[in-house]
């Protein structure tokens, strides 16, 4: 969303040009001409840099990146405006066969000054630390998921079935005699860090279930649960994903910003409905679509309602998505 500013009040432009080491800052006035030219600041001294060189009179655009937030806060509250600045639509605005620092500086910056930066919502403390709470417990499920399929490529490899026990049955595996000694030293390792891994996310889902019955998300929380296929892991990432819902308007909003919502080619008198755009939060499509597979299993309701569009597509992964779509207005 736009925040309103008098033009009158900005003397200067600046975008910054995040990297892993430096940020790179240029600045220029209204008439798009140089007032700082592109430098190369030191991640470590960009704070002694910004208190230096940012003022009141300044607008200030940041491309989205990793460590866009740290820079965010330190830069606005020593301007007049700064914005955060969409990655990839600002790529589909400005798109260039010239791609150099400076360059990406320039476009930035122009983009400010004729107010088109398709900017993104700045989170608060809270929303971030929970989307980095919820981004740390994917990455732990991703890891455990890894470790499982390669126990599972050494069963096919020795034409082993799985054993009652599981995969981290240690004992089991150091009964087989068709797996070497070097393999066995790699299973062993592979049995601990899952063990280490489930622990880990034992812990990170014992923290999401304080969090949901809390003073900052537990009256939403509550909400949320109360629908069919929303549990306490799903609803904090959809809490996490949406941050206030209050800056959707409508529904529609919200199943736009999810990525869930069909594309459509609309030309002359050709109207197509197109597969979802994948465009918005890929954790608020993933959390809808595992909402929506649950609620079918125990919800008649929605099992009606999946049975139904199932017989129309004949194709239950669109079927789901029409269930995660309306779950998601629910949750709106």
């Amino acid at each position: 969303m736009k925040i309103s500013q008098n033009t009158r009040d900005i003397q200067r432009y600046l975008a910054l040009d995040i990297h892993k080491e430096y940020v790179l800052a240029g600045g220029m006035n209204a008439k798009q001409e140089w007032t700082l030219q592109p430098r190369k600041i030191e991640m470590g001294k960009f704070r002694e840099w910004a208190a230096a060189n940012l003022c009141a009179g300044d607008a200030v655009v940041i491309e989205t990146t990793t460590n866009v937030w740290d820079i965010y806060d330190i830069v606005a509250p020593l301007v007049t405006r700064a914005v955060v600045a969409h990655a990839g639509a600002v790529r589909q605005i400005a798109e260039a066969r010239v791609k150099t620092d400076k360059e990406d500086v320039k476009r930035l910056i122009r983009l400010l000054i004729a107010d088109i930066v398709p900017e993104v919502w700045v989170p608060p403390q809270h929303v971030r630390e929970l989307r980095g709470l919820m981004s740390y417990r994917q990455r732990l499920v991703k890891t455990g998921t890894m470790i499982r399929n390669r126990l599972h490529s050494l069963l096919h490899r020795h034409n082993l079935l799985l054993p009652e026990d599981g995969l981290a049955s240690r004992a089991w595996w150091d009964q087989q005699g068709a797996i070497s000694a070097l393999e066995k030293i790699q299973i062993h390792q592979e049995i601990a860090m899952l063990a280490q891994i489930e622990q880990h996310k034992t812990e990170v889902d014992q923290e999401l279930g304080r969090q949901s019955v809390g003073e900052v998300w537990g009256k939403q929380a509550v909400r949320l649960v109360q629908l069919p296929g929303l549990g306490v892991v799903v609803s904090m990432t959809v809490l996490s994903a949406i941050g206030e819902v209050s800056r959707f308007e409508s529904s529609g909003k919200l199943v736009g910003y999810s990525g869930l919502g069909a594309g459509v080619h609309d030309s002359g008198k050709e109207h197509l409905e197109k597969r979802i755009t994948k465009s918005g939060r890929k954790e608020l499509r993933w959390a809808m679509v595992e909402a929506a597979w649950r609620a079918i299993r125990i919800s008649p309701y929605w099992k009606e309602q999946y049975e139904k569009y199932l017989r129309r597509t004949r194709r239950p992964n669109q079927a789901i998505v029409v269930i995660a779509r309306k779950l998601l207005v629910a949750v709106w």
